[in-house]
């Protein structure tokens, strides 16, 4: 059986590794010039455990029992965080600590309480509690190097994959021509938009230099910032749930217009409100950072006020739509796709019209232990 992939980020690398591995043949198609040139080459990169999503469950246990899945699968792609903070603000946040601890608590997930005293929370001010997490850093070079050299020989790079050059037959989706029974995308909704709202948000990260290694700080939940160390030791990113977003788009090319023309001086405008924001809840942020410079991206989103980032697959036909979760919710798209090839086609809608009605796969990922 042959399938054709189209994005070379995360989620397509590990889909072409996963299928390659148990015996499909794969092509996958990427148009930079090298793999990881998008979204998750660009990002925190933090290999969740969920507790960034004490107000959506689904996401939080996907990325639960991914993560320990991640490690085992990938066991030389992340590393551990010394100190990992999350930490609730005074009177900031949606959720109070107490039912914060409590959702982290019944959700199975490991942590230890940092008192005000701990050296790891030396310099942080109005907070209302805090905690110790094991969540993990993925390396981002290493992951990209690996899926390189595993995917070599079926890798495609510099090849633009667009909407019209696809069609669906009866014998399975045609690209340019050339026959596959299956098409994945992993575009993140650029190629096919799949059936839920959703929209672009062209985003900015600002790189720092810092002697305070292997520390991570999250502020949680609702409009409030992060600071969370890269693959580059010695680098973090600054990232602010208000301040990231550069704006709302319903089209792709506009987003990336908008992303490809922002001026000089929204970067310096936005850096200002970055910094002034996690100087509330540390004063000396000054003292122990330096500004390297912006990390531009694009993230596509559900329409909602739900806190929702977990994986979605939608099937229409013979192509497959993933709405890419968390880094370690790979596996729940693997799970979904293989659990629905070879069942019906749900009836053919990719071809001119896109008539047919489409299928949400969702089966309940599998279940390990969480740590």
């Amino acid at each position: 059986m042959k399938i054709a992939i189209v994005g070379a980020g995360w989620y397509g690398c590990h889909l072409a590794a996963f299928l390659r591995q148990i015996g499909f043949d794969v092509a996958l198609f990427e148009r930079g010039a090298e793999v990881f040139t998008g979204a998750s080459g660009k990002n925190q990169n933090r290999l969740h455990l969920g507790f960034h999503y004490a107000r959506d469950h689904t996401t939080r246990f996907q990325s639960r029992d991914g993560f320990s899945r991640f490690i085992e699968r990938y066991p030389n792609l992340s590393r551990p965080v010394t100190d990992n903070i999350y930490a609730v603000p005074q009177g900031d946040s949606l959720i109070d600590y107490r039912t914060y601890k409590a959702i982290m608590a019944s959700s199975g997930i490991e942590f230890e309480e940092l008192g005000e005293g701990h050296a790891a929370v030396a310099g942080l001010t109005r907070l209302a509690g805090r905690i110790d997490t094991e969540e993990r850093i993925v390396d981002t070079g290493a992951a990209a190097r690996f899926f390189r050299a595993y995917l070599d020989p079926v890798l495609r790079l510099g090849t633009c994959v667009r909407r019209e050059d696809i069609r669906e037959a009866a014998d399975g989706v045609r690209i340019g021509g050339e026959r596959f029974d299956y098409l994945i995308d992993a575009t993140w909704g650029k190629l096919t938009r799949p059936e839920i709202d959703i929209f672009y948000e062209p985003t900015l990260l600002l790189y720092y230099e810092t002697r305070r290694t292997d520390w991570a700080f999250t502020l949680v939940d609702g409009q409030l910032c992060s600071i969370y160390p890269t693959d580059v030791p010695g680098q973090v990113t600054l990232s602010s749930v208000p301040h990231t977003p550069l704006g709302h788009f319903t089209d792709i090319a506009a987003a990336e217009h908008a992303l490809a023309t922002l001026p000089a001086a929204t970067i310096h405008e936005k850096r200002a409100l970055f910094e002034a924001q996690i100087r509330r809840y540390y004063p000396a942020f000054d003292e122990s950072f330096t500004y390297v410079g912006p990390q531009l991206s694009m993230k596509t989103k559900p329409v909602g006020a739900e806190d929702n980032r977990a994986c979605y697959v939608f099937r229409q036909g013979r192509v497959f739509c993933v709405m890419s979760g968390k880094i370690d919710t790979i596996f729940v798209a693997a799970e979904r796709i293989i659990s629905s090839i070879g069942q019906p086609d749900f009836g053919s809608g990719f071809g001119p019209g896109f008539g047919s009605v489409p299928t949400l796969l969702t089966g309940t990922p599998a279940r390990v232990s969480a740590r």
